[in-house]
């Protein structure tokens, strides 16, 4: 066997025996960069497709659906009121302020006390006061006894000017009958020519000086006219700043301006007190009004007169606007309302109650329930639900009354859609809501 082994070794050229006679080389299959440029651009837009389709747009969101409410349109009747919660204050308030600066000398009533109209309540010093009302009071008697001085003064000489008048007309007169007497006779030549001369001067005299006489009467007495009114009037003037001066020294007793219950008095002995400073008030007593806040949306709506309603001890009373206060505060204007006859019992002052201001009569309508959503639309649009349930969509419509339960469609909604009446923050920007189970 050795021998024929080495006979073929010999035979094949003497190759060493190996099985690469068997074996194949398999050759690999590489991609061009062509078409892997290809395979790389399809994902890539398989990609941004899929990101398109399923992200949300820029004026769309994906909300839950258990974080919105969803209400439904109804016909119904609404009732056009506000709810109001009203404060009960005195109805008529009058306060106290010190006319005159001083210290508290004496205290005469309590706060709380029951006072009459022009009753003493509490008694000040200013002993600056008092000095200075004496001191003008002086001064205005001494200058009324001047004016009078001068007004006696202008009485005589009105006196001497009519004396002298009388006494002109009488020397006049005298003179008139002297001349009548002696002209007949000076023209017989009984009376000598300078006697008669003589006495027709006179005559003329005294009818000149007669004549001026009245005219400075009548000149004087229209002067002195003037002055004794000036006079008069100065002297009204002079008598009511004493007046005026004497009253304040009697406001240092603080009276009561009215009768009523007192209240907010707080001041003690010995306190001092500025001019015009508050020290109490008075509160009408047994009468009272209530004072509410009201939306600022309806300051045109509200008027004066318009009747509301509460109920207090299982009895309804009504009372009406008397005043409306147009500034608005914090989003809100005050009314005051009064009652209408009969008032509750044992309402305390200060105490909140709940109200029904009425603005119009009920009338059937479309309704909305109300929400926070107005707040933020206007009653311009609003997100309506489709029929499958799962998308809200923004859809303009016009809303016009609105109570505390329900919102008046006017326009761009059907009885039995489905809306959001949630708050819409973060969605006004939105026309579509994507709602998720």
């Amino acid at each position: 066997m050795s021998m024929g082994v080495t006979r073929m070794q010999k035979n094949m050229g003497d190759r060493p025996v190996t099985g690469s006679g068997m074996d194949q080389v398999v050759e690999t299959r590489k991609l061009s960069m062509r078409t892997k440029a290809i395979i790389g651009g399809a994902l890539a837009l398989a990609a941004a497709l899929g990101f398109w389709w399923f992200a949300p747009s820029g004026t769309s969101q994906t909300v839950g659906a258990k974080d919105v409410t969803v209400s439904t349109v109804t016909k119904g009747t609404f009732d056009d009121f506000i709810p109001l919660r009203a404060r009960v204050t005195p109805l008529l308030t009058v306060y106290i302020d010190a006319v005159e600066g001083g210290r508290v000398e004496k205290m005469l009533v309590e706060d709380g006390a029951s006072v009459a109209a022009g009753q003493p309540i509490a008694v000040l010093s200013n002993a600056e006061l008092q000095l200075s009302t004496l001191a003008r009071q002086t001064e205005v008697e001494q200058q009324i006894n001047n004016m009078r001085s001068q007004e006696l003064a202008l009485a005589q000489t009105r006196l001497a000017n009519e004396r002298a008048v009388l006494e002109a007309g009488l020397a006049m007169e005298r003179a008139r009958r002297q001349y009548e007497r002696e002209k007949p006779l000076a023209a017989k030549g009984f009376v000598p020519a300078k006697q008669f001369a003589d006495t027709r001067d006179q005559y003329e005299y005294e009818q000149r000086r007669y004549a001026v006489l009245k005219r400075t009467q009548s000149t004087d007495a229209k002067l002195q006219g003037s002055q004794l009114a000036q006079q008069q009037a100065a002297a009204k003037s002079m008598m009511s700043g004493l007046a005026i001066a004497r009253s304040n020294l009697d406001a240092l007793q603080l009276r009561a301006p009215v009768a009523g219950q007192l209240s907010g008095f707080s001041v003690q002995v010995g306190q001092s007190l500025q001019r015009g400073e508050r020290v109490g008030q008075i509160d009408s007593p047994g009468r009272n009004k209530m004072i509410a806040g009201v939306d600022e949306f309806y300051l045109g709506r509200v008027q004066l007169q318009q009747k509301a309603s509460l109920d207090f001890g299982g009895k309804r009373y009504e009372a009406r606007v008397t005043k409306i206060y147009p500034q608005v505060q914090n989003g809100q204007f005050q009314i005051d309302l009064q009652f209408i006859g009969e008032e509750p019992r044992n309402i305390q002052r200060g105490q909140t109650m709940q109200a029904r201001l009425v603005l119009g009569d009920p009338a059937p309508a479309l309704l909305v329930p109300n929400g926070a959503f107005y707040n933020e639309t206007g009653g311009e649009w609003i997100f309506v639900v489709t029929p499958d349930g799962r998308t809200a969509v923004k859809r303009n419509v016009r809303l016009g009354r609105r109570n505390s339960d329900f919102i008046e469609v006017l326009e761009g909604l059907e009885a039995g859609e489905k809306v959001l009446t949630s708050p819409y923050t973060g969605f006004t920007d939105k026309t579509r809501l994507d709602l998720s189970r």
